[in-house]
């Protein structure tokens, strides 16, 4: 999130003076649109007051602040989300203090700029408020959701939340300290001759790279390979093959990935830079499918409160093949 800070040189509505003034400082086109949404979404104060109203008049001399989370105001696909309600089979695990759930694809983590857009935050924060007004009638506030981790939004799978504040930092800890265990499952292209076969015929391999956002600002987020010296992060995932085949006539392998860092992207670069992209992940490389073939099927971590390890399976959609054991 990167804060920019303006003192206006002149009287205008509010809407105009960022037309002007965001595109200078971020170099590049910005929509009325986005400028429209980015006041709306409350992410502008002038003179330290939140202000969403875009026609609002700024006197000379007036101090705006903006908030720009660039991922988000630089590019937003058009969106085919599912609609979603979280239900009780949704859920594989459930304490006082957290929350484990199976997030299906093609269904956001959080709200973005638009506000009214569904996401699994949002459901899980209803599902909850219904349950506890079904035990407690008089309640009038919704519960407190924690997001602890999150998935792209065509990524299903396995997800932690919480239910109480008390325990997030707990939570911080033990994913900046990688004690918790996240395991994939991929559906790579294994056909076109990207070289990857030599990977699939050693039956286990690993990817270690300093991994960095390699597109322009105004394009989809695309990482990859960056030195270190020029800000790349180290990342390393493990991959094992799980089976191969063919899928609705493309010639597939079956990959379970280990992480062991938490980079943006990691599984879908890693993958993609050993010749074997995910099928569906065109921004990568892979052949053009239904959705991006990842699926986050197991999570293992220490409980905030016991300590004691938790291991939560998510179970493979269909066309994810069959897990071992």
């Amino acid at each position: 999130m990167k804060t920019l800070v303006f003192a206006a040189q002149r009287a205008a509505r509010l809407n105009e003076m960022l037309r002007t003034l965001l595109p200078a400082q971020l170099k590049t086109a910005i929509s009325n649109s986005k400028i429209r949404r980015l006041i709306m979404a409350g992410m502008v104060s002038l003179n330290g007051e939140q202000c969403r109203n875009p026609s609002a008049m700024v006197r000379a001399g007036g101090r705006l602040t903006v908030l720009i989370d660039e991922e988000k105001i630089f590019y937003e696909k058009q969106p085919d989300d599912i609609a979603f309600e979280v239900t009780a089979r949704d859920l594989l695990y459930e304490d006082d203090v957290i929350l484990v759930v199976n997030k299906p694809a093609f269904f956001p983590v959080e709200a973005g700029m638009v506000k009214s857009r569904d996401n699994l935050h949002a459901a899980l924060v209803r599902y909850l408020f219904e349950k506890q007004k079904r035990e407690h009638p008089a309640m009038k506030n919704p519960p407190y959701v924690g997001i602890m981790h999150r998935l792209d939004r065509e990524t299903s799978g396995v997800m932690l939340f919480t239910k109480a504040r008390s325990v997030n930092a707990a939570c911080h800890d033990m994913f900046e300290r990688h004690e918790v265990q996240k395991c994939y499952r991929a559906v790579v292209c294994a056909g076109g001759g990207n070289g990857g076969s030599r990977f699939l015929r050693q039956q286990k391999f690993s990817v270690e790279m300093y991994m960095g956002r390699i597109s322009p600002k105004s394009q989809a987020a695309k990482w990859g390979a960056v030195a270190e010296k020029e800000g790349g992060l180290y990342s390393k995932t493990e991959f094992f093959l799980a089976g191969e085949g063919l899928l609705d006539g493309k010639k597939v392998a079956y990959v379970d990935c280990r992480l062991h860092t938490g980079r943006t992207h990691q599984i879908r670069v890693h993958l993609a830079s050993a010749g074997l992209p995910i099928l569906g992940d065109r921004l990568y490389g892979g052949e053009s499918y239904r959705r991006i073939m990842l699926h986050a099927h197991r999570l293992a971590f220490p409980h905030p409160l016991t300590g004691q390890v938790l291991t939560v399976t998510a179970p493979l959609p269909e066309n994810f093949g069959a897990l071992r054991g």
